[in-house]
């Protein structure tokens, strides 16, 4: 059960992201695909799966946040991943501005992806 949950996480953490810079790029080049309502609602699906999954994973193996330093900064970094994307696909700003979160928003979500697996926010020590 454990790893089948995992997987499904794991798929809807890459489907997140794959779904961001497909938005992302049909922002920056202008598609009148953006508005479409389906790439609005998919991303919130799966980023509801991926929350869920998440969850659920949290009490199974009884890791909490504020608790296990990784998993806080694991919280952090998906906080400032939704704000940077927000800002990215949602803002009014100038469009430079917009390209900078939007790429310090796939930043984040590696730095959140590589804390996961190391389970240390330094990665590295």
């Amino acid at each position: 059960m454990h790893e089948t949950l995992y997987l499904f996480h794991l798929l809807a953490a890459y489907l997140s992201i794959g779904l961001f810079i497909a938005r992302g790029y049909l922002l920056f080049s202008d598609s009148a695909w953006f508005h479409h309502r389906a790439l609005k609602a998919i991303p919130s699906a799966v980023d509801a799966i991926l929350l869920t999954t998440a969850l659920i994973l949290m009490f199974m193996v009884s890791q909490y946040p504020f608790v296990d330093h990784w998993l806080t900064v694991k919280v952090i970094g998906l906080v400032a991943y939704i704000v940077c994307g927000a800002i990215a696909l949602g803002s009014q700003k100038a469009r430079p501005v917009r390209m900078g979160f939007f790429f310090a928003a796939i930043a984040i979500f590696f730095y959140v992806i590589m804390v996961s697996v190391t389970r240390n926010p330094l990665l590295f020590a």
